[in-house]
C-alpha cells in the first residue's frame, strides 16, 4: 500500500539560507505538503504564487490559554492569523499552552496547572472553536516536551488530548508531535491509539537531535505501520532539520512513510 498519508514538511528548518518561497516551492516540487511558523516578514504573495499546499501554520503570535488578559491577547492575535491563514489556504492552524518566545522557550511558564487555569483554558478553547466555525477553519493543539519548552503550561500528551477530548468539537484538533511525545512520555503508538479520534496531524523528527527519521531512535517505520493500522490515513508532517542534505533527509522521511 502507497500513499497512505498525506505527507508535509516544515519549510522553516530546512535550507534556512533560501527564501521562505524558494522552500516552498522546492517542496512542492517534490510532492510535499508546506508547513509554516509565523506570518510577519513572509512575503506572502511570493508564497501564494508558489501554489503549494500549506498544511498547517501557528494561529497565533502571542497570548496564552489559562488567565484572562492571555485569552484576551490570544483570540485577538488568533482573529489576524485567521486571515492571513485563509489567504494561503492553511488547512490548520496551530496553538500552545502559551506563546514560544526566542529558542521556543515558554514566555508564560507554570510547573504546576490548578484546577482555574484548566478551567480557563478550556473556556479559551472554545472560544476559538467558535472563532473557527465563523471563519470555516481548523485549529489544532500542540503537544510540546519540558526539555525544549520548559513550564508550558498544558504542553504533556496527556494534557492536550484531555483538553481536546473534553471540549470535543471538530475545530479543535490534536496535532500530535511524536518527537515530543518521546521525550516526555514513550510509548507512541499506544499514545498514538489514544489521541487519535482527535487528532488532526502527526508531526514527526528523531531523537535526538530532531532530524529525519532513520538518525535517532524511534522506529518511524513501525509507527508508520501502526498508524495505517489504526485507519489513520491523514497528514503526516516532518517537522525536523536536515541531519546532512535537506533532499535526502526529505527522501528519509518519504521512505519511512511510504507503505
Amino acid at each position: 500500500m502507497t500513499g497512505t498519508f498525506q505527507l508535509a514538511a516544515c519549510a522553516e528548518m530546512l535550507w534556512q539560507d533560501k527564501p521562505i518561497a524558494w522552500r516552498a516551492a522546492k517542496l512542492h516540487e517534490m510532492g510535499f505538503g508546506v508547513g509554516l511558523w509565523n506570518w510577519p516578514g513572509w512575503d506572502l504573495g511570493a508564497l501564494e504564487k508558489t501554489g503549494a499546499n500549506f498544511t498547517i501554520m501557528n494561529g497565533y503570535l502571542e497570548g496564552r490559554l489559562a488567565d484572562d488578559e492571555g485569552a484576551e491577547t490570544l483570540l485577538k492575535s488568533a482573529r489576524e492569523t485567521v486571515q492571513i491563514g485563509k489567504r494561503l489556504g492553511v488547512d490548520r492552524l496551530n496553538l500552545h499552552g502559551t506563546g514560544l518566545g526566542d529558542g521556543g522557550i515558554p514566555i508564560w511558564q507554570h510547573d504546576v496547572t490548578t484546577g482555574a487555569m484548566w478551567l480557563k483554558a478550556r473556556d479559551t478553547l472554545n472560544r476559538i472553536c467558535d472563532l473557527a466555525e465563523q471563519e470555516c477553519v481548523v485549529f489544532t493543539l500542540e503537544n510540546l516536551n519540558f526539555i525544549d519548552h520548559p513550564g508550558c503550561p498544558f504542553g504533556s500528551t496527556g494534557d492536550v488530548l484531555a483538553l481536546v477530548s473534553s471540549i470535543d468539537r471538530p475545530q479543535l484538533r490534536i496535532n500530535l508531535d511524536l518527537y515530543h511525545t518521546q521525550i516526555g512520555e514513550g510509548d507512541l503508538i499506544r499514545w498514538c491509539e489514544k489521541c487519535l479520534p482527535f487528532v488532526g496531524e502527526v508531526q514527526v523528527a528523531d531523537n535526538p537531535g530532531r532530524c529525519e527519521p532513520g538518525t535517532g531512535e524511534i522506529n518511524y517505520q513501525g509507527v508508520a505501520r501502526a498508524l495505517s493500522k489504526l485507519g489513520y490515513s491523514g497528514p503526516v508532517g516532518m517537522e525536523a532539520f536536515a541531519q546532512g542534505d535537506e533532499v535526502a533527509a526529505l527522501e528519509a522521511f518519504r521512505a519511512a512513510f511510504t507503505l
